[in-house]
C-alpha cells in the first residue's frame, strides 16, 4: 500500500549561479516539479510513494528516472515518450533567494500525459492521491487530471492539493483562477499561499482560509506566508507558526513543495481525519513542516533539497 501517490509534471529546474558581465545567468540543473518535491520529502521521511507523470525519452528524462529511484519514489507510474522532450524550468534567484520562472514547455512531456497511459492500480493501493495545477494549464493533461481525480474519490481517498499559480504558463489568468477553483472543489486538504490566497479571492491569509472552508469541500488549509511561516484552520482549529529563524537562504525553489509532503506526511502519522485533528496536534504538523521546508532553503533546488532529518 503506498501513502501517497501523486500526479503531474517531473521536470529540471536549472537555477541561476552567478551573473556574468553582460547579465546573462550561469545555471546549475536540479531535479524537480511540484508533485515530486512533495514526495521526495514524504519518501525522505520514510513513506511508500509514487509518481504519475509523463517525460521524453532524452538525457532528462532519463536522469530524473534515476533520481526518483534514488529518492525511494516509485516510477512504474511514469511514461517515457519520443516525440516530447522533458518540460525544463529556468530560476532566476533575486536578492532573498526568491524565483522567477521561464518555462521550455510548448509542449513539455508532462502537458502530453493522456488518462490512457495511468497506472491505474497506483491510485488503487495509495491512502492519498495529490494533485497541482501545472498539470491543468492544457490538454490532454488537464483532461487526464480531471479523471484521475475523479477515479481517486471515487475510490475513497484522501486528495490533497496544491494550487501553484506559474503565471508563466497560462494564456490567460482568468482561465487559472478558474482551474485553481476547480482543484478546490475536489480536495480534502489544500497547501496554499498567501500570494494564491491573494489572487484567487482578493482576501488576507486568515479571511482566505476561513473563505476556503465555508465554501469548498476542504477539510484542512494550510496557507504558507514563506518568511512568515503557515496559518493553519480546519472546522475546529486555527494558528500560526513561524517559519525556520536562523538560517541562510540560497533558493526557496521547492519550499512549499516539501512543506505541504512533509505535512500530509505528519498527518498521515495521526491517523485521524483532518478536520478531527486538534489545535495541538495541527501545530506539532505544521512546525515539523515549516522546518523541513526552512532547511531545504538551505540548499539549491527541490527534490535534492530534502532535509535528511528533522530535530
Amino acid at each position: 500500500m503506498y501513502d501517497v501517490v501523486a500526479l503531474g509534471e517531473l521536470l529540471i529546474d536549472f537555477t541561476t549561479q552567478s551573473i556574468d558581465s553582460d547579465g546573462y545567468p550561469t545555471m546549475a540543473a536540479h531535479p524537480g516539479g511540484a508533485p515530486a518535491n512533495f514526495l521526495a520529502a514524504i519518501a525522505k521521511f520514510g513513506g511508500k510513494v509514487g509518481m504519475l507523470g509523463k517525460i521524453g525519452t532524452d538525457t532528462f528524462g532519463k536522469l530524473l528516472t534515476n533520481t526518483l529511484r534514488g529518492a525511494g519514489i516509485e516510477t512504474k507510474g511514469l511514461v517515457a515518450a519520443d516525440d516530447v522532450f522533458t518540460t525544463l524550468a529556468f530560476v532566476t534567484l533575486d536578492a532573498n533567494g526568491d524565483r522567477e520562472f521561464a518555462f521550455a514547455r510548448k509542449p513539455g512531456a508532462d502537458t502530453q500525459l493522456r488518462f490512457d497511459e495511468l497506472d491505474l492500480l497506483l491510485i488503487d493501493e495509495t491512502r492519498v492521491f495529490h494533485f497541482g495545477t501545472l498539470s491543468l494549464t492544457g490538454e490532454p493533461a488537464r483532461t487526464t487530471t480531471y479523471r484521475a481525480v475523479e477515479y481517486a474519490k471515487a475510490h475513497g481517498k484522501l486528495v490533497t492539493y496544491d494550487p501553484n499559480l506559474r503565471k508563466p504558463l497560462w494564456n490567460d489568468l482568468n482561465e487559472a483562477k478558474e482551474q485553481m477553483l476547480w482543484g478546490l472543489r475536489q480536495a480534502d486538504v489544500v497547501k496554499i499561499s498567501d500570494e494564491e490566497v491573494e489572487f484567487l479571492f482578493g482576501l488576507g491569509v486568515q479571511d482566505g482560509a476561513q473563505y476556503i472552508l465555508d465554501h469548498y469541500p476542504v477539510k484542512l488549509v494550510f496557507v504558507t506566508c514563506g518568511a512568515d511561516g503557515c496559518w493553519f484552520q480546519n472546522c475546529s482549529a486555527s494558528g500560526h507558526v513561524d517559519s525556520l529563524k536562523g538560517i541562510t537562504v540560497v533558493d526557496t525553489t521547492g519550499a512549499g513543495d516539501i512543506f505541504g509532503g512533509s505535512a500530509v506526511w505528519k498527518l498521515l502519522q495521526t491517523g485521524k481525519a483532518p478536520e478531527a485533528l486538534d489545535e495541538a496536534e495541527l501545530r506539532v504538523i505544521v512546525s515539523f513542516a515549516c522546518k523541513a521546508a526552512g532547511l531545504s532553503t538551505t540548499k539549491h533546488g527541490g527534490i535534492s533539497s530534502v532535509p535528511d532529518s528533522i530535530s
